[in-house]
């Protein structure tokens, strides 16, 4: 089960295989390796109408839709209007449905997708607790890599599956879904592609609609395609990629009529590609930790583009535009009893703490909905004292970032969250990606894997992932061949330009490996 969505398309209208066939094969697979075997983990809930959807897509007449018939997972943090739960992977939210579909989900319906089920993801988008495993979940238990699914005594991956995004990514790698969606707040569509060998696009904060989507941060949450190819990407993205009058970012928003028009194997020639890394300078935030394997990786890749006709522009960024900048973080005191560094203190985001509580509570006013007897969460503090109560269950790494979140005001009125939100800015655009392509006269920034992804989500702006090489160790640790991407980052409302030049690459590398399982 890894076709494309092209291929499949192309199946589905030859008639050489029907949807119900897809969602059934897909069903029997997820139960034989997600649910036994290497138990990867991956799904958290199968959809119980996809059958049923799946007979009326087969038996619908007239012009097919774009998505016609294609089983899609969803993140568990995406509502549906079904009887399927959303739950961001919490214990706290165990049963809880969704008034009305979030509008990825209402979009990709209208493309004729089948909504096949619900994908693990690390708990409340990985702002939960400190050093979380990534695809972790109280609901959800342990995704693993499909690349290379070992894990310690302690039951965590060698090999981290990437998130909060897991599930999606693995689901996909995997080949127990057609394509998938994710999001991503900074970095959670770039890692677990890049982990399990995916194309993403991470847009333009804007242009998919955030209605719907339990959230971390209003400023940097946003909904992205996980699949095996750019064009599939390009394809979905062409669906959920629409104003919509619930989320007032959308409004404004610019694209083409579709992306695919946009994909060109020639893009990369006469392309300006900024590589921010200065080997002679010893703050090379992106570049310089890299391991020997990575570095061939992005070695090979750079020569690749070089190959392919881009201009390879090597020049650092400002110093001041990584570092984020004086009160942009707050001191999280280090609880998880699995941390070795338990007991010290954890810089994170001031604005998503403060964010997270001020969109959580909305979202459980207005989307939750509570199955009867269920202990209803009103707000954050709810959930926190609901973990508390059910300690053993629920925290295995704690909930420090939920407990700091609940502290503050939740109305955004704070001067340390406006502080902290506009230095974000003037870091990570004014001083930063803005300057850095206007003075290279760049197409795009070239970063290794997700090394970048808090860099562009601060400034909203978009990224598109595409695999690029295996590398063979996680930190110090000598470890299976897992794959590791490539990504490219440029202004507001580029992700166009950025699938072309994704889709070049993914033209010029050939074939990529799967995962033997």
């Amino acid at each position: 089960m890894n076709d494309t969505i092209t291929e499949l398309r192309a199946k589905l209208e030859a008639g050489r295989t029907t949807s119900l066939a897809l969602v059934r094969a897909y069903k029997a697979r997820i139960a034989r390796l997600d649910q036994k075997g290497p138990r990867l983990n991956a799904v958290r809930h199968l959809n119980e109408e996809a059958e049923a959807l799946a007979r009326a897509s087969d038996a619908r007449k007239g012009p097919r839709r774009p998505l016609e018939g294609i089983p899609i997972l969803l993140k568990d943090n995406v509502a549906t209007g079904d009887r399927q739960p959303t739950t961001a992977g919490s214990a706290a939210m165990e049963g809880v449905r969704a008034k009305r579909d979030a509008t990825v989900a209402a979009r990709l319906r209208r493309a004729g997708a089948i909504i096949l089920g619900k994908a693990n993801l690390t708990e409340w988008a990985n702002m939960m607790a400190v050093g979380m495993p990534t695809g972790y979940s109280s609901l959800g238990g342990q995704c693993r890599n499909p690349w290379a699914p070992e894990a310690d005594a302690n039951g965590i991956p060698i090999v981290p599956t990437g998130g909060s995004s897991a599930g999606s990514g693995v689901a996909v790698a995997a080949g127990f879904c057609a394509g998938a969606i994710g999001t991503e707040t900074a970095g959670s569509l770039l890692s677990p592609a890049s982990q399990n060998g995916l194309v993403t696009v991470k847009p333009t904060v804007g242009l998919v609609s955030q209605a719907g989507i339990i959230p971390i941060s209003h400023n940097q949450d946003v909904a992205g395609p996980m699949t095996r190819s750019v064009e599939d990407a390009a394809l979905i993205l062409d669906a959920i990629a629409a104003p919509d009058p619930r989320d007032a970012k959308t409004l404004k928003q610019k694209r083409p009529e579709s992306y695919l028009t946009t994909l060109d194997r020639e893009a990369l020639r006469g392309a300006r590609i900024g590589v921010p890394s200065d080997p002679d300078n010893s703050n090379d935030p992106w570049y310089g930790p890299l391991s020997p394997s990575a570095k061939q990786v992005m070695a090979r890749a750079i020569e690749m583009l070089q190959d392919a006709g881009a201009v390879i522009v090597r020049a650092g960024i400002e110093p001041r535009a990584w570092v984020g900048g004086p009160g942009t973080e707050m001191a999280v005191l280090n609880t998880n009893p699995l941390s070795p560094k338990r007991g010290t203190p954890e810089r994170v985001s001031s604005v998503f703490l403060h964010e997270l509580k001020a969109g959580l509570d909305a979202y459980l006013r207005d989307w939750a909905l509570w199955e009867k007897g269920a202990r209803r969460m009103r707000s954050i503090g709810d959930i926190v004292a609901f973990y508390d109560e059910d300690a053993k269950r629920c925290l295995r790494f704690g909930q420090d970032f939920l407990r700091e979140a609940s502290l503050t005001k939740g109305d955004l009125s704070e001067p340390a969250y406006r502080n902290a939100r506009k230095m974000d800015i003037w870091a990570s655009k004014t001083i930063g990606i803005d300057p850095y392509l206007r003075q290279h006269k760049l197409d795009a920034i070239l970063f290794p894997s997700r090394t970048g992804a808090g860099f562009a989500a601060k400034a909203g702006y978009p990224s598109v992932q595409v695999p690029a090489g295996l590398v063979t160790h996680w930190e110090d640790i000598e470890t299976k061949p897992y794959p590791y991407g490539i990504t490219f980052t440029g202004p507001a409302w580029s992700e166009a330009r950025l699938l072309a030049l994704a889709y070049a690459f993914e033209q010029a590398r050939g074939a990529f490996p799967k995962p033997e399982l």
